[in-house]
This record gives structure tokens, sequence and C-alpha cells, in this order.
């Protein structure tokens, strides 16, 4: 029989008190039953708190949902991986896996998955749902309850005269079950935002969609040619004469002609061609076999009925259910109630023009629409869900949110998940944002996440000009500024003296990541954090396109924009070409870096020897500096007189300035690399 010692700490204790501590520790020391240990979940905090007011403590009997998100296994492996499938040259390039194999190498383990929902159960939290690769628990229960369960005060916040809830430190957990999890969604509510982007002046009046009382077959409602030659005129009011000259932009606020409705937007038909689409038609690449997944918020209850008659008037193939499918993200109740950023109505408005502008640039491919019930974390969740169920090579993904205002352990997940998607051959596409720098939203220069993750491809946006024949006139990046020179027709036209500048009015996201590294397929450009946007598509507003949206019960023809414009298009592209290369070819944005000559199209800034310029009262000269003012060092851009069809006043508009951003020769922090032509981009994917 072994003897025990009885020394030290032990020293006068009998032998079989002795005997049963050591086994205790050695028990403890191997156990998974909860200790004291406390496990803190870093980063877990979003950073928009720290520029918000602080209101108090949430009502700790109101209910949410949050979601534990489980630590994946091997993940250096992991990177490994995915970077060698990136890598010409190497035996795994384009090698995808399957779901199986990834869950088999990287995913939690069923055991891992059942000792965190035990932990969230004894805190009274009711399960909703366990993704099917088990990346994460959702939950739900009160504040009170998700408060005791992760050690954290839940507070309500006030940032730019919205209210959201947020913990106000990271969370921790004592439990072992702590050590199985990598982050927490759910404790904010700060949410994404639609990247649609409206043909709108900064005094509130927008377009009002055009009622549709007839079908017109291959119809175009508004005005194709957006700009015009220089024009001079002259208004008289108040006091005062001014006279302006310089290219005019919109046409006339009087026209009512279906083809001529001011100021002006794009029809399927214009795009194909302009992007050169139509070659790829006629050899039979359209998308056909492929399916384009979209995610968005909250749901339409109209999209099927509006995107087929949509279908009807431009002469598209009809969409119908075996072609175009609505499915809901699992683990919570439909909310159709309002969201943040303009609530559950612009929401609606963006899976109008995701789902009618995918089928309109990739006619033949099935479209599988994929519905979080909120703009949270359930959208990360609503992807996950395409990745697993492998429901398409492409992703496309209109929305984003500002990456210094999130929350980090969010974002390391949301890699995971684009991560994953790239290792099975999945391209998932992300809108670059519709504030430029960001800088007048939030006070200091950021990016749109997740584009910015380097799993993910960010798409740009530009302006975009049309010659007659619908082949492009030019092009610069997207970014608007707006001067008013003239009041409205209803106080006579007097004009504004002096020019009232109304400054940047939204143009395509870019910039440097505060956040992730730069990955090896930007090796070429500076710096050493992800830079974005990748490649570029139509995005601004006022070159924008024609979508057909029902609103109360009234079939209605508008126009929009945003990089939500330009990412369904761009996903629309990259499934012609997984359809001719005959499978999926993984992240857009490690192709698009080293394509041959021709593939894309180099977006320069551009810059007219017409810009607007005015005389006020035959003394006071305007130059076209002053009036296209702020430019923040940008040098080259388009400005043009408007007549505002919304609210009847005049402006100059300027073309081409995007807060601090430049558009300029090969990558810029506007357009990326440039924008696809259609039949070289997709002939240089898939030879």
């Amino acid at each position: 029989m072994t003897s025990i010692a009885t020394t030290g700490s032990f020293a006068g204790l009998p032998p079989r008190s002795v005997a049963a501590l050591v086994l205790l520790f050695a028990v403890s020391a191997f156990s998974p039953l909860a200790s004291a240990q406390t496990y803190a979940i870093h980063g877990n905090t979003p950073g928009f708190i720290q520029k918000s007011q602080d209101l108090g403590a949430v009502d700790p009997s109101s209910v949410i949902s949050v979601t534990a998100w489980l630590k994946l296994h091997n993940e250096a492996k992991l990177d490994k991986l995915v970077e060698s499938q990136r890598q010409k040259g190497s035996p795994n390039y384009q090698k995808w896996i399957t779901q199986d194999q990834f869950n088999a190498s990287f995913s939690p383990t069923a055991q891992e998955v059942k000792a965190v929902q035990n932990f969230l159960s004894a805190h009274g939290l009711s399960v909703l749902t366990v993704a099917e690769n088990n990346f994460y628990v959702k939950v739900q229960g009160t504040v009170g309850a998700i408060e005791k369960a992760f050690n954290v005060q839940i507070d309500s916040y006030k940032l730019n005269g919205e209210t959201y809830r947020s913990n106000n430190a990271d969370p921790s957990v004592k439990n072992t079950a702590g050590g199985l999890i990598a982050a927490v969604t759910g404790l904010d509510d700060y949410g994404f935002q639609p990247m649609v982007a409206y043909p709108r002046g900064p005094e509130g009046a927008a377009m009002k969609p055009v009622p549709l009382n007839a079908i017109t077959p291959n119809g175009a409602f508004f005005e194709s040619q957006c700009f015009r030659a220089p024009e001079t005129d002259t208004f008289t009011g108040g006091g005062n004469t001014a006279t302006y000259t310089g290219n005019r932009y919109g046409a006339d606020i009087t026209n009512s002609s279906l083809g001529h409705l001011a100021p002006c937007g794009y029809q399927p038909s214009e795009m194909q061609t302009a992007y050169n689409m139509t070659p790829l038609y006629s050899a039979g690449w359209d998308g056909t076999g492929q399916t384009i997944v979209i995610t968005d918020a909250f749901g339409d209850d109209t999209i099927a009925g509006d995107a087929e008659v949509f279908s009807q008037i431009y002469g598209l193939p009809d969409l119908t259910p075996s072609n175009f499918q609505v499915l809901r993200a699992p683990g919570a109740v439909h909310n159709p109630g309002k969201g943040k950023f303009g609530g559950s109505a612009g929401w609606r408005d963006e899976i109008t023009l995701d789902v009618e502008w995918v089928h309109a640039i990739a006619p033949g491919a099935n479209i599988v629409l994929v519905i979080g019930p909120n703009n949270g974390s359930d959208l990360d969740e609503a992807i996950n869900y395409a990745v697993v169920h492998h429901l398409g090579n492409t992703i496309s993904n209109s929305w984003s949110s500002v990456e210094g205002f999130g929350n980090p352990a969010q974002h390391i997940r949301d890699n995971r998940i684009l991560q994953a998607a790239a290792a099975q051959g999945i391209d998932v596409n992300f809108s670059s944002g519709d504030f430029g720098d960001f800088a007048a939203v939030v006070g200091f220069k950021t990016v749109g996440f997740p584009g910015s993750s380097p799993f993910a491809t960010s798409i740009g946006g530009t302006s975009l000009a049309l010659n007659p024949d619908n082949t492009m006139n030019f092009q610069t990046g997207w970014g608007n500024n707006l001067t008013r020179i003239v009041d409205t027709i209803a106080l006579g036209s007097p004009p504004v003296v002096p020019p009232l500048s109304l400054g940047f009015q939204g143009g395509a996201g870019g910039g440097t990541s505060l956040t992730f590294a730069k990955p090896s397929f930007q090796s070429s450009l500076p710096g050493t954090m992800r830079m974005v946007p990748d490649i570029s598509m139509l995005a601004d507003p006022f070159t924008g396109v024609e979508i057909i949206e029902t609103f109360d019960g009234q079939l209605t023809v508008g126009v929009i924009g945003g990089t939500s414009l330009a990412c369904p298009m761009f996903s629309a592209v990259m499934g012609i070409a997984s359809q001719k290369a005959g499978h999926g070819l993984g992240q857009a944005a490690q192709l698009v870096y080293n394509l041959p000559a021709g593939a894309v199209t180099d977006v320069l800034a551009v810059s007219s020897p017409n810009n607007a310029t005015g005389v006020i009262n035959g003394t006071t000269i305007e130059t076209a500096d002053d009036l296209a003012a702020p430019l923040d060092g940008t040098t080259s851009y388009y400005s043009a007189l408007y007549n505002s069809p919304f609210s009847t006043r005049w402006f100059v508009i300027t073309f081409g300035t995007d807060s601090s951003l430049t558009t300029g020769p090969g990558w810029d922090n506007v357009t990326g690399v440039g924008t696809p032509d259609g039949w070289n981009f997709v002939n240089a994917l898939a030879p």
C-alpha cells in the first residue's frame, strides 16, 4: 500500500483525511465542474458608447435575445488553409472543402455546445436555436437574467438623437463554460444599416415614387441622359440678380413624358450595355444554374409581386417560386416593426433594390433571400445559415456598420463566418458604405464593417454618365456636394445671396481599417492595415437606377442608389463568373488585384472645363471652386446646375467630391481597383 507523506500543510492530519484531500485536489485540477474562476470575454464592448450619453439602466424585466458565440478549434490551421487556397501555385489553390470537413476540423463540438447551453439555461434563459455548425447558442430572457449570467450592466445610450442599449463593460462568466465563449452579441442593439441612398436635397425633400398605372414592356421612366450641354440661367428676386453658367444636370422638372422624368435614372438594359454584359448573355452566360444569396433584415411582404412586375416591365425572365425563394433565418420570431436607421421601411427599399438588381444583371440566376428578424447580429446568423447550407456560391449583403463603433469580439466572430465561406469557395460581398470617410457622421475617420474584414469583398461606388447608345461617357468616384443658389418656385425663384454651401451629401465608403491587418492580396498597397473598397460599380443616387415597389397598395417606380446598388450588381457578375467556371470562385477580393488589362476599368477623377460659375449683382464672382466647396483636397471634380424636382430649388451639384477620399489612377479608396468590364472580367476569372 502506498504511503502518504504527512509533512508541510498536511502535518497533523490522519492519513485517511490526507488521502481524501489529495484525491479532491487531483479531481478538481481536471474536472469541468463549475468553479470560482471567472472567464472574461475581452473586446466585447461596442465603441459607440464612447460617443454616447449614458441614460442609465435598461428595465431589467424587458426581454431581449443574445447570442453566445463559441471558440473554434485549430484557428491557426484554418488561417493557413484559407491563405493557401488563395495562392496560385499552391496545391490547395481553389481546392474548396465541404461544410462537413470544416465542422470536423474547426467547429466547436456538441459537448462544448451542451456545456454552454447548460450554463445559459441554469440562468433562466430560453434556448432559441443552436447553429448547425455549432458556432453559436442563441437565447432569450430578461435583461436582469442576462446581466447576471454575464456579470455585466446594460444601459440605455443616446447617440445622434437615437436611443440604443449596450453593455457598459466587457462581459464575463463565472463558469468553465465561459472558457468556450468567444463573443456575446445582442447585449447592444446598435445594428447594421441598409446602404440605400436617394436623390434628395439636405432640406429633406426627396423623390416621391411615381404611381405605376400601366405596364409597358421594356419600359423606361426616368431620363437616361443625366448630363446636358452647358447653359446660362439668370434669376432675379429679392433685389438681387444672379447669372450662373455651366454644365446642366438632370431633365427639366416640367417633363412629364415617360422616359424623360426628372432628374434621371437608369433601367436594366442601359446598365447591361454600360458594363459590357450583353456579350455574356449572347454566349449563354447569364447566371443560369447559379444561386445568388441575399441577406437582409425585417422583410418585405410585397417583394415577390414587385419583382415580378419589374421583370415584366424591363423584359427580364419571370421571377417565380421556382427561381426565387424567401427564407427566414432561424432562431427568432419575425419582427415587422421599426429598426434603427430608418426602420423597416428602409429595409423594404433595400430588399427591393437587392432582388431586382441582382436579377437585372444576372437574369438567369436563382435568387434566395434570407431574412434576419432584426438588423443586429441576426444578420451574421443569416450569413452563417447561408454558408452552412451552401445556398449559393455568392452572397450579397448591402448593409454595413461603422467599424470603429462596433463590438471587436463580434468582428472576430464575423471573420470566422466569412473565413468558413472562403474555405468552401463562397464569395461574400458587402457595401462599403454611403458616408465617405464617416467623419461627418461619427467624428473620426473609419470604414464600414463587415466589408473591412480580410475575408470579405468590399464594394465601393461610382457616378456614371451614359452616351446615347448607353455605353459609358464617363464615370468617377461617387461623392456629392450641394450648394443652394436659388430658392423655390413658390417664392418666385429668387437667387440665394450669398450661395448656401450645404456640403457633403454622401459618397462611397472607403479608407483604412482601424482593426484588421492588410491581407496578402493587398500587398501592393501602402500601409499595414486592410484597405477598402476592393472594387466598385454604380452607386450615386443622382445617377441611380429604377426600381418597382409597392407603397400603400400602389405599385410605384422610383430611383435609388447607394453602395447597396453596387453590391448586388457586382454579386450578379460574380454569379455569372461562377457559372462559366463551373464552380465557386471563393472570395472575389483576392482575385481582383492582378487581373489582365481590360478586365476592370480604372476609375479616374473627372474634371470639366464647364464647371458651374456665377456672377451676383454684376460684381460678385463665384468661382467653380467656391460653388463646389468643401473640396477637402480634391482638385478634379465635375459640377453642374441642377433644378430639383423635389423642392424646385436650384443647386450646384458636384460629382467626385467624396469627403476626404479621392479617386485616382490604380487602386483608390473610393472605387478600389475600378469597375468590372463584364465580358473581359468574367473571362479573366473563368478563362
